[in-house]
């Protein structure tokens, strides 16, 4: 799939009209939504909970909240904030079933036996979504997708897949957040902004975290590398900046110069050789270092080379030094979706039923190249917005099969589909596990009641694979 990073574009203003998304997009209507309905009761603190937005997980975090709704939130980033703050908000509180040009409510029952219908009757399902979901509801969509003889997919096959290819590969030297908030004296971001993703990421783990053996930011060293100057580089002490798709060159120079190779080029990828000797200097160097990289490895030419690289290099250092490796995970259990899918099947994502057992086969069980060649006659989402993400001729493939969307709120994918049901927020309206980028699993909390009526997604997929068991057996 051609990711169309490099090229020149020019920007420029028009008075024509914006196209309405009803144009763009397959299918749209607009699924009745809502707020959640104010109730009133006293005032409730709860400490210590864990952040589900993104991949730093926040496990600090106080909320106070008032009958139903959540009113203060100390120590999270806006981003989380603002989770908490307007989860009553866009809600679809009704299941709903598309008739014609509008959408009608259906009985809760009734819209999972159609589903677990639907489902029965394709012959090649695909499951998609989970990272914004608990590896409980996870659990049982394996089950659901082994008894349909589908596939189960998560966001990963369009961020991080990459970098789980790269690691089953050639293996991968990691660490916990904790140990290198403690530890870590040179902090490397590779094709990545935490301060626009992870607003929290140098404040409780990095180089503003006060450790047990180090201090805070005059004890650690900040490099960044990237292909523009982001908010990041401007606090670095030393900014690479590398020519867009040419990581995988900038890598193997490092490699060669830890190995006590010499460059006998005035430049690599844009970047002064002198640069390269200075980073792989204070690399060797350090006591520990740490490499954070994300999406500007992963999705730019080279993708899973250029992580196999980078892990090689991290490899290369530990003759050297203590120094680890870990990806900048976007969603709060993205990382856990690949983790409890290799130990319940022995695959990280794009795993295949219909031979019975499971197959990995990237290229062809992707979840995006499945779309594109319209193979699969019924989608599930959960947890997830392809229409917003995936290429146009993937979600025009969407479009043309039985559609089923869980969520607790109003999406594009969600304005596409058939059958919508509305789930319960995990970490806010229900419990449930998580992973945080560093494979630490951490405890979702609950801290509001879920609106009347709608079901945390675990329940909601029991539900249906129950039913989905019951039609296998007539």
């Amino acid at each position: 799939m051609p990711d169309f990073k490099g090229i020149k574009v020019v920007v420029e203003k028009t008075g024509e009209e914006v196209t309405p998304l009803s144009r763009l997009v397959p299918k749209y209507l607009l699924p009745p939504r809502t707020e959640v309905e104010k109730v009133p009761g006293p005032e409730q603190v709860f400490t210590d909970v864990a952040c589900p937005f993104c991949g730093c997980v926040c496990d600090d975090l106080v909320v106070h909240v008032v009958g139903n709704r959540v009113v203060k939130v100390e120590r999270a980033c806006v981003l989380g904030m603002s989770k908490f703050l307007n989860h009553y908000r866009n809600r679809i509180l009704k299941p709903y079933k598309r008739q014609g040009d509008k959408f009608i409510e259906v009985p809760y029952e009734k819209i999972v036996d159609e589903v677990a219908e639907v489902l029965v009757n394709s012959k090649y399902p695909l499951l998609f979504g989970w990272s914004s979901s608990s590896n409980e509801a996870l659990r049982i969509g394996v089950k659901l997708a082994e008894a349909l003889g589908g596939v189960i997919d998560n966001t990963a096959v369009f961020c991080h897949g990459p970098t789980i290819l790269a690691e089953q590969e050639v293996g991968v030297v990691t660490a916990t957040l904790g140990q290198i908030k403690n530890r870590a004296d040179l902090i490397i971001y590779w094709g990545c902004n935490p301060l626009a993703a992870h607003l929290r990421h140098g404040v409780r783990y990095t180089y503003l975290a006060q450790g047990f053996f180090i201090g805070g930011r005059k004890n650690r060293k900040v490099v960044v590398v990237d292909v523009r100057e982001t908010e990041i580089a401007k606090v670095a002490d030393l900014f690479i900046k590398v020519k867009p798709n040419k990581d995988l060159e900038l890598l193997r120079a490092l490699r060669a110069v830890v190995n006590e190779l010499e460059l006998e080029v005035p430049e690599v990828a844009g970047v002064p050789v002198e640069k390269v000797y200075e980073l792989a200097e204070l690399m060797i160097s350090a006591r520990f270092g740490v490499l954070f990289f994300g999406l500007g490895i992963t999705m730019t030419r080279g993708k899973y080379w250029n992580i196999v690289e980078a892990i090689r290099l991290v490899q290369d250092l530990n003759k050297w030094t203590k120094f680890v490796l870990i990806p900048m995970r976007g969603h709060y259990n993205v990382t856990g979706t690949n983790a409890a899918l290799c130990w319940l099947t022995g695959y990280p994502y794009a795993i295949e039923f219909a031979k019975g057992y499971p197959r990995h086969i990237p290229g062809l069980t992707t979840s995006t190249d499945i779309l594109l060649r319209g193979d699969c006659d019924a989608v599930l989402v959960i947890a997830s917005d392809p229409a917003a993400h995936m290429p146009k001729r993937a979600v025009e493939s969407m479009s043309k099969v039985p559609l089923i969307v869980i969520d607790p709120k109003c999406s594009l994918t969600a304005c596409m589909a058939d059958y919508i049901i509305p789930s319960a927020i995990v970490g806010i309206e229900c419990e449930g596990t998580a992973y945080r980028m560093d494979h630490v699993p951490i405890r979702m909390r609950k801290v509001v009641e879920p609106p009347p009526g709608i079901r945390p997604d675990h329940v909601i997929l029991y539900d249906i694979y129950a039913k989905v068991m019951e039609k296998l057996r007539r």
